[in-house]
């Protein structure tokens, strides 16, 4: 079932600017590659981000996790609404006319709001099937999400979506592994922890030793194989649609380059790339991307 209708008091025009200036301010690493898109697709991307940022800002920090438990639950009820032919805020119209155009199912809307919750109620995870699950809803089904708008022929395009989605997530929890952990929260598996003989009191205190080399090898290796699984998505996307994926594993990609060429030094700064560096990728992988042979990038 899709939106039969929009909000009538709310200009459809004015809804897609209100979810380009969220993304444009909020998306960062996404809005390059979102600028490979044609117009219409590009303004219906900008639309699911929003909604996905919506997600997020709606369990800001400030409040307990019973107020934030309760606006997800407002959020879903608004989703429903939604897709039921009731949008009731500019983002909503927006996804309303674009889950009716693209035929995205209301369920993976209903993932994102799972993955957000899952962040408030799961801190630690026991092994890599927990792990993939939560990244799949954070992660994966936005890239279905978005599959949905590029347009594909063949349904084994969504295995290769997920895997994609999966692998820039795994990047970011490399990434981020100190962050996440000064906020209460560690993504790596405990049992791989325990595999590799490195402790939550290690990651406390920032020791890089070689258990903890390890154990980021071994993470970061799992993520370049779904990074080469990931990229098999591309040559069953049309040439101007390939584009934004393609750029999106490139930038990634890059990233976790970086962190393996600093030897994982992620526990005293943050590595990222800089503008122009994305911007040189972005135009790089565009224009590989429309070449005839073009099946991926890293």
């Amino acid at each position: 079932m899709y939106p039969p209708t929009t909000n009538p008091t709310i200009d459809l025009n004015s809804a897609y600017e209100a979810c380009r200036i969220i993304t444009k301010r909020e998306a960062k690493n996404f809005y390059y590659a979102f600028l490979t898109l044609p117009a219409a697709k590009r303004r219906a991307i900008y639309a699911a981000y929003a909604f996905c940022r919506h997600c997020d800002d709606s369990v800001d920090e400030g409040t307990s996790t019973e107020a934030k438990l309760t606006a997800l639950s407002e959020l879903q009820t608004s989703l429903n609404s939604t897709y039921s032919g009731e949008a009731s805020s500019p983002v909503y119209v927006a996804l309303a006319d674009v889950a009716r155009n693209y035929e995205i199912p209301q369920e993976y809307f209903q993932e994102v709001i799972l993955g957000v919750e899952s962040d408030l109620v799961k801190d630690r995870f026991q092994n890599f099937e927990e792990l993939r699950e939560y990244c799949y809803r954070v992660a994966s089904v936005v890239g279905l999400i978005c599959l949905q708008i590029f347009g594909y022929e063949d349904d084994d395009a969504k295995e290769y979506a997920v895997d994609l989605g999966l692998a820039m997530q795994l990047t970011n929890i490399i990434r981020d592994v100190r962050e996440d952990f000064d906020m209460g929260r560690v993504y790596l598996p405990q049992d791989e922890m325990a595999q590799f003989g490195y402790s939550e009191e290690d990651l406390k205190n920032s020791v890089r030793n070689q258990a903890f080399l390890d154990l980021m090898n071994f993470q970061s290796k799992r993520a370049r194989e779904y990074f080469d699984r990931g990229f098999k998505l591309l040559p069953y996307l049309s040439r101007r649609s390939r584009a934004c994926p393609a750029v999106l594993g490139a930038l990634y990609s890059k990233v976790l380059d970086r962190i393996e060429s600093s030897e994982y030094d992620v526990l005293e700064s943050r590595i990222s790339l800089s503008k122009a560096e994305k911007i040189g990728i972005t135009a790089k992988t565009w224009l590989g991307s429309m070449l005839p042979l073009f099946s991926h990038l890293r």
